[in-house]
This record gives structure tokens, sequence and C-alpha cells, in this order.
């Protein structure tokens, strides 16, 4: 699917993987609409070709919003969404303060998986209102995931729910969504270099990157954006998970 002419909608955008495909679609020649919350896009440094919306995609009517700002333009339809808002919260189902908090749970789960669906579920209906290209298509919605839905360790309880909720929701999503020529595919990255790490040691980075079998390092940003424009390029890939972790499988804790 081409991309120049076209609008990309990216959550996520002001930072990490969100910041890094909102750039890359814009140098690919999409006009991006990037989507954070406002306090994030506050810090986010000004780039060419991407124009950020406040939003919590936790909130239907914001998303509704962002999503018609995105498909405001006929001569440049909206064919591209990137869903890479998420947290990674982590606590145990029973620590040492008691069992594991409730409104925590609900909380990860509302901005990973129902805040996924949401902004995916509103942006396939306004993409199903524009036009197909000659082989009908309409547009593709990149979802991420995380290794984590398959390999969650101590303390991942809510974040793998959240992420094995989008990994389950990949094919029926693309079987929805087929007859619209909207394709579903998702990324489930594995330890990826984002300002979540920039809190933690050179010597604990190390040590993550070392259980990694090859490439022995942490993925970066730009690598998960280069897989995005990848699979947005290549009109078969559809209905699938993609890891991209460099082989790792993660160990209990």
């Amino acid at each position: 699917m081409e991309l120049a002419h076209t609008t990309a909608l990216v959550t996520g955008a002001a930072s990490g993987l969100g910041a890094a495909t909102a750039t890359a679609l814009a140098a690919a020649g999409a006009t991006v609409v990037g989507l954070d919350l406002a306090g994030q896009i506050a810090q986010a440094e000004p780039a060419e070709g991407i124009g950020y919306v406040p939003t919590d995609v936790t909130d239907e009517e914001q998303v509704r919003a962002a999503v018609a700002q995105a498909a405001g333009d006929p001569s440049r339809p909206l064919r591209t969404v990137v869903n890479c808002a998420g947290i990674g919260t982590s606590a145990r189902i029973l620590g040492r303060k008691g069992v594991h908090d409730l409104a925590l749970y609900r909380r990860i789960i509302e901005i990973n998986l129902i805040g996924s669906f949401t902004v995916l579920a509103v942006a396939a209906e306004a993409i199903a209102q524009t036009d197909p290209d000659p082989q009908g298509q309409r547009g593709v919605v990149i979802n991420t995931a995380s290794i984590a839905a398959f390999d969650g360790q101590v303390g991942q309880a809510a974040y793998a729910s959240s992420k094995g909720g989008i990994v389950g929701l990949t094919l029926p999503a693309a079987r929805d969504l087929a007859q619209y020529g909207i394709r579903v595919v998702t990324i489930a990255p594995g330890i990826v270099e984002t300002p979540m790490l920039a809190t933690v040691s050179e010597e604990f980075r190390a040590g993550l990157a070392a259980g990694v079998p090859f490439p022995q390092r942490l993925a970066r940003p730009d690598e998960y954006a280069k897989l995005a424009l990848a699979i947005i390029d290549h009109d078969y890939l559809n209905g699938e998970t993609i890891r991209m972790d460099g082989a790792l499988r993660m160990a209990p804790r």
C-alpha cells in the first residue's frame, strides 16, 4: 500500500515506538496525526509532517474527535493506523502488600487493550468510507503487543493479559474488516530501548541484552518503525502477529 498522499494516525506518538513510527511515516510521505497525552506532547520535539493531537485513548469521544481530524481531508485519505500507546506497570498477584491492586489491573487493560480496540474500531469506521485503491485496499491497522503475551514474567499478570488480548484480537479483527479492504497486523516487540528503560542503569540494560540470542542487544525504536513500514508495504500480510525479539524467550523472572 502506498503512503504518499495519505494520512496516518499513530497513538503514543510523542515518545518511544510511537515517535519513531510517526517520524518514519512522515519521511515516507504520509501526513501523520500523532495522538498522545497533552503532557507527553509538551515534551516532544517538533517534527516535520507530524501534527500532534492531545488524546486519551481511553476516552471514546476524544478518540472520535482525533480520528475525525485525521480523516478530514479527502485528498489525503486515512489509510494507516499504528497503535503504540500503552503502559507497563508491574505487580504480583499476591505481593508483600497483599493482593494485586484491582484498579491498576483494570487501568492497564483499559489503556493497552480497550484503548487499542477503540482506536482500531473508530478508525476502521472512517477508513471504510474512503475509496479503495486499484487493488481494493483501504487501509491497514498495526497494533502493538509484546512477547509478554507469550512469555509473561513474574509481576506481569496485568501487562501480559492486556498484550495477550491484542494478540487474540488480531485474527478476528482482520476477518471482520476484510470486506472493507482493511488489514490488521500485530507486532510483538521484545526488549526495546525506550524512555521506559532510560531510568535503569547501564549494567541492568547490559544484563537484559545478554539474554537475547542474536543480535545480543536491545532493540531500537527505529527497528519497530521499519517493521511497521514493511507491513504497510506488504499487502499479503494480514491477521498475523510478528515477534520482533532477536529470538528471545523470557524466563519466569
